[in-house]
């Protein structure tokens, strides 16, 4: 089954127009490959050209608010992952590292940028006096609180385009691509 390309959003899609209607600029792309390299099949640019494409789109619409905020890039990731682990919201930070997926080195420089502002500190882990856990404080709890409450009504705003049961299709599908591609990574 061939994907519909047609674009359904009244946004910028950099497409071409055909009869009045948008087809994005990926279908655009895989339209030019066909007609210049018939032989080869360029529909894997329809679901992953429109995923990084989407990617940057999100980046730059979800950024905002964090900027907004006084946070660089991926400050309120690290803020949420302590606030998500409950009481006494702490971690060390390696154990930030697995859950943000970046390297002990970039967690070192956020939780140095946040602990400057009074949102993170350090303390000495009582299971392991050589290590060290990093901690919400109460401001940045609250900062953490009331930043994924404009965080998710942004994702929804940024959502509305699609229904419910179409949100629900679409997330079981990139759930299903991305164990696919942890398994293929083994």
């Amino acid at each position: 089954m061939e994907p519909d390309t047609k674009a359904t959003d009244t946004e910028e899609t950099d497409g071409e127009e055909t009869d009045g209607e948008t087809t994005d600029a990926i279908a655009v792309i895989v339209d030019q490959w066909g007609r210049e390299r018939p032989d080869l099949d360029a529909t894997p640019m329809l679901v992953i050209g429109r995923l990084f494409r989407l990617t940057q789109t999100l980046d730059q619409r979800l950024r905002p608010p964090f900027a907004e905020a006084g946070l660089g890039s991926g400050d309120f990731d690290l803020l949420a992952a302590l606030r998500r682990t409950g009481a006494p919201h702490a971690l060390s930070a390696g154990e930030l590292s697995r859950t943000v997926l970046v390297t002990t080195g970039a967690i070192t420089k956020r939780v140095d940028r946040l602990e400057a502002r009074g949102l993170v500190s350090r303390t000495v882990d009582e299971t392991d006096s050589r290590g060290r856990l990093i901690t919400l404080t109460p401001e940045g709890v609250a900062l953490t609180d009331e930043l994924i409450a404009v965080h998710l009504d942004n994702q929804r705003r940024l959502l509305a385009g699609l229904g419910k049961d179409e949100q629900a299709d679409l997330a079981g599908l990139l759930e299903r691509l991305a164990l696919a591609l942890a398994t293929n990574d083994d």
